[in-house]
């Protein structure tokens, strides 16, 4: 029967709107801000949603990449989830370009089966669903397109990537100690960020010179800087520390197992040199030691330190509970010892070391001689800084000989495993030729180096009672390891055995007319 139009356009009326929901994604955070951002699409579909007569009743955003299973995509898994909870309303799913469903061929009609299933229909604002045979064809050679294209696009950013990495620039996330800053022909730079690069430039430093002992020793450090970035609970994670130590940004150079790069120099700064860290590495794979305990050096000073003069063993350290208050001591627990379970006061034991520690101390007029004598070695070193150079550019020469009839005899190999064993050479040569290069741009000094070396030198062998009396754990733990060749040796009636003081202070003590046999230095 005719119907006229204006009762055609009263049952249009009378028809209750439909349900809508959106979806919008955009492939990272930093594209929220963007003119095709979440807002920008939200605003787009509502418009879309408004003109097809469809009620908005909610919205589903997603900060993720397209060609992942959807699944994994926090916003869908919602949106699915918030049709499973209304499984007799009609929704309509509204999409601002097809490309935002899924650009991956098997996940798009994955997840048109899933909103099939729950009975949702789809509507994009760029393509017409259609539910034929030549619909659905259409639109698998439209997601096959937009696969195509997101590989595509991630060959030619890695391909990008990799070039620039290789013309030394650091493409990946600022480690701690550096920031990136956009300087005029490099673009964005690493560039060293203060204070944390200081920070990282002692912990790094100190580790490879055996002020810390440990990686533990190291995460405990960086916990006691305020200024440097841990976790929500004041806690540094032992993989920073680690991802730390064997990170070659910090020598100044780019390495990447992604990309196939070994030994490149970057553009950025260092913060340690290529001997540190080689040094570094050489301590993680060499022996290990145990393990610090986190309050040495608050309670008890030699905890570790201290050994027993029946037995040599470390001393024990503990509080005991007296009537009153509780008392420090040190024990032995040897049980095959005469010592064993008799207490020693700790402030006993102590003080007899800070006695030792007082003799530490080298008269006025023998620093003068001592820092004459090296004054002299050092232009004896200077004089010989020449040579050395022509020895190390020749080095370097023949390195890059044999880095260049190695890629030869990559181009002509067939045999995989021949073809690895020539690229692991390879990377050997190129931080050999790294470390090479570092020494040759080292050889000569810089003016002033001298005066800075040695000042700080002889200021701790000066007066190394100041470091101990100054209660820092860190500095008194360096002193026991510079000052003294093995533990403080104590019996608990005779007391202190000969301690066995180190090179460097032994000299001093024969110098300064020091008693030679404990090696302890006398005063003038």
């Amino acid at each position: 029967m005719y119907q006229s139009k204006s009762t055609q356009a009263d049952a249009m009326v009378a028809q209750p709107p439909r349900q809508a929901l959106i979806y919008c994604r955009v492939s990272s955070r930093a594209q929220e801000a963007d003119g095709n951002g979440l807002q920008s699409q939200e605003t787009r579909c509502r418009e879309f949603a408004t003109a097809n007569g469809h009620e908005v009743m909610a919205v589903f955003p997603d900060t993720i990449t397209g060609g992942g299973d959807f699944m994994k995509r926090p916003g869908m898994v919602a949106l699915l989830s918030f049709l499973d909870a209304q499984p007799d309303t009609d929704f309509v799913v509204i999409f601002d370009d097809l490309k935002r469903f899924a650009r991956d061929t098997r996940f798009h009609l994955d997840l048109r089966e899933a909103f099939r299933a729950r009975g949702a229909t789809i509507e994009c604002l760029n393509f017409k669903f259609d539910e034929t045979p030549e619909g659905e064809f259409i639109e698998t050679i439209m997601a096959a397109q937009g696969a195509l294209e997101r590989k595509q696009n991630g060959r030619q950013v890695a391909q990008k990537m990799k070039a620039r990495m290789q013309s030394g620039y650091w493409v990946h996330n600022a480690p701690v100690g550096y920031r990136y800053k956009t300087v005029k022909g490099h673009g964005k730079l690493l560039m060293i960020d203060e204070p944390h690069a200081s920070i990282v430039r002692e912990a790094l430093e100190g580790y490879a010179m055996g002020r810390f002992q440990t990686q533990s020793e190291v995460n405990r450090f960086l916990e006691t800087r305020p200024e440097f970035p841990y976790n929500k609970d004041g806690k540094v994670r032992p993989k920073r520390v680690v991802d730390m130590l064997i990170q070659p940004l910090y020598a100044g150079y780019i390495c990447s197992e992604v990309y196939g790069l070994k030994w490149l120099k970057g553009q950025h700064a260092p913060i340690i040199s290529m001997e540190t860290y080689e040094k570094i590495q050489t301590r993680r794979l060499g022996s290990a030691y145990a393990p610090a305990r986190a309050d040495i050096g608050e309670d008890f000073a030699l905890r570790g330190f201290a050994t027993c003069g029946d037995c040599s063993a470390p001393l024990r350290s503990s509080w005991s509970k007296g009537k009153y208050k509780s008392y420090p001591y040190y024990a032995c627990h040897t049980k095959s010892c005469d010592s064993y379970g008799k207490s020693i006061p700790r402030d006993r034991l102590e003080s007899a070391f800070d006695e030792v520690v007082k003799t530490l101390k080298p008269s006025p007029k023998l620093f003068a001689l001592a820092k004459l004598m090296i004054k002299d070695a050092w232009a004896a070193r200077l004089g010989q800084a020449k040579d050395m150079t022509l020895s190390v550019k020749r080095q370097i020469t023949d390195v890059e000989k044999q880095i260049e009839t190695l890629l030869g005899r990559i181009m002509n190999a067939t045999n995989d495993g021949v073809v690895s064993a020539y690229e692991e050479k390879i990377g050997t040569l190129e931080k050999t030729k790294a470390r090479l290069s570092e020494n040759l741009v080292n050889q000569v000094p810089p003016a002033g180096r001298f005066e800075e070396i040695i000042e700080l030198s002889l200021k701790f062998l000066s007066n190394p009672w100041k470091l101990w009396e100054s209660e820092d754990v860190i500095l008194r733990r360096t002193l026991l390891r510079l000052a003294f060749t093995e533990g403080f040796a104590y019996h608990r009636i005779e007391g202190h055995r000969t301690p066995q003081i180190s090179l460097p202070f032994k000299v001093l003590g024969m110098f300064s007319g020091g008693e030679k046999t404990n090696g302890a230095v006398g005063e003038d």
